[in-house]
This record gives C-alpha cells, structure tokens and sequence, in this order.
C-alpha cells in the first residue's frame, strides 16, 4: 500500500508540473530603458520630459506576454525637461509636489489583445495622491538573446494619453497655457530574471 501511495503522489506531481508553467519575471534595463511624456506648450510646440528614475517589472508566463502584469514606479523628483528653472517648477507644489508625493505608480488590471503583438493594457496610475485607471497601448516588439550578457532580453513600447486634469496637476495653468492631455511614451529592454 505504501508503494502505491508513493507511485501516485510521484505521478500526481509530474502531472501537476506539465500542466502548471511558472511564471516569468522580467525587469528593465535601465541604459535601454526611458519613460517619456509630452505636453503641448502654447497649443503651437511641443515639449518632452522624462522620469529618469523608475523601475518596471513585467510578470507572464506565455511566450507571447498575452497574460502580462506589470507593474511601475517612478521617482518625481527624477524628472528632466532639460531646462533646470522649468524642472523645479515642475517638481513644486504648482504642479507634481515631489515632496509631497515622492512617487507615481502603475498597477495593471488586465491586457487585452489588439493585434499581433499588440495590447490594451489596463491599470491603475497613482500620481500625485491620485488614483486613476487609464488604459494603455503595449507592443511586444520581440525577445532575442542579449549577446553582450546572454541573457533573455524582450522589448516593450507603452503609448498612450493621460489628462493632468485627472490628476490635479497644475490646475492653476489653463489648456492655452499647457494642454490638458499628455502623451506617454515609454520604451524599454527587459531582462528574464527567472
């Protein structure tokens, strides 16, 4: 009897691990790694800036990262729009409050396909104190052998709109001054962890 208990918890368990796949982690790589946004100045010039500072991690365990989560956080005060005067103002309580809410995050909730390689990423976005859910575009651009360090490396581009509006960012600055909308653009390498 002991025997037959033995054979069929060993078959149990190599059933269980053929139909179970653990997930992977990926996270970026920060020198191939930018989140970038874009604002209208004047409603005739563009402006970007980027947060220098973040971290993303990308959960999946379909080769294709149909069933993704990911996860970001960024650090305000990382903020750079090239122009020093114009970062700080950004930083101040007129617009981000860096001291105030040091950081932004994005959680998903759920992706859905939009094409080959192509996603609605759902999620929720907490800035400045606020949380909100908005929905992003996700291209898996590909997963290749990194030949530099030999590991697994996948490349993801997020775009998408957000309104600062939403987010009581600058509210004393109308659309005529600083468009409402923001375009994000976020591109990046990842890096299989496990």
């Amino acid at each position: 009897m002991k025997k037959i208990t033995i054979i069929f918890s060993a078959f149990f368990f190599l059933t269980l691990t053929a139909f179970t796949t653990l997930p992977n982690i990926w996270t970026n790589d920060d020198p191939h790694s930018q989140l970038g946004f874009t604002i209208t100045h004047l409603g005739i010039a563009d402006v970007s800036g980027t947060f220098n500072d973040f971290d993303v991690t990308i959960t999946s365990s379909t080769p294709d990262f149909s069933d993704a989560v990911v996860e970001l956080s960024a650090k305000v005060a990382s903020l750079d729009t090239r122009v020093e005067q114009r970062n700080n103002h950004l930083k101040s309580p007129d617009f981000f409050d860096a001291e105030k809410y040091p950081t932004l995050t994005f959680k998903s909730t759920s992706i859905k396909k939009a094409g080959k390689n192509q996603y609605k990423l759902s999620g929720n976005l907490t800035m400045h104190g606020i949380t909100k859910p908005v929905t992003m575009d996700f291209l898996y651009k590909g997963t290749i052998e990194n030949p530099m360090s030999k590991k697994q490396t996948a490349g993801f581009q997020v775009t998408g709109t957000i309104k600062r509006s939403d987010f009581t960012i600058g509210p004393s600055f109308p659309e005529a001054v600083i468009s409402d909308e923001v375009r994000i653009k976020a591109d990046g390498e990842f890096v299989q962890n496990k």
